[in-house]
């Protein structure tokens, strides 16, 4: 698509949403609702109350999730050590390339008791 024909199809979009935004803006209804809302906003902040606490209070029974769940835990970090060769590895995970060719090698229980603490 040419850069010209690329400009005229945006400009055309932009119009149509243009339109679109003039016609919600004279809607009786949007009105409304903007109206309730900076009143409900005015009333929450008037008693110190958070959407949290006026959910609770309308609908006690409703599970209220605002906030994200948890994060998962790092993982700890676990430092092997091969008393054959002295060498160490660090891990946080059992993929480890080495610490796999260590536990076909030598079993895993083995390998596990190299665990420091």
């Amino acid at each position: 698509m040419s850069k010209l024909a690329e400009f005229r199809a945006a400009e055309r979009l932009l119009q149509e949403q243009l339109a679109l935004l003039e016609k919600l803006k004279s809607d009786g209804s949007l009105k409304k609702e903007l109206e309730f809302k900076d009143q409900l906003q005015s009333l929450m902040d008037e008693y110190g109350m958070n959407l949290r606490n006026v959910i609770e209070i309308l609908d006690p029974q409703l599970p209220v999730e605002l906030e994200p769940a948890p994060q998962r835990r790092s993982r700890q970090l676990k430092v092997y050590k091969n008393p054959h060769n002295g060498e160490t590895i660090e891990t946080k995970g059992g993929n480890h390339k080495t610490l796999k060719a260590w536990k076909q090698q030598y079993g895993n229980d083995t390998v596990e008791s190299w665990l420091q603490k």
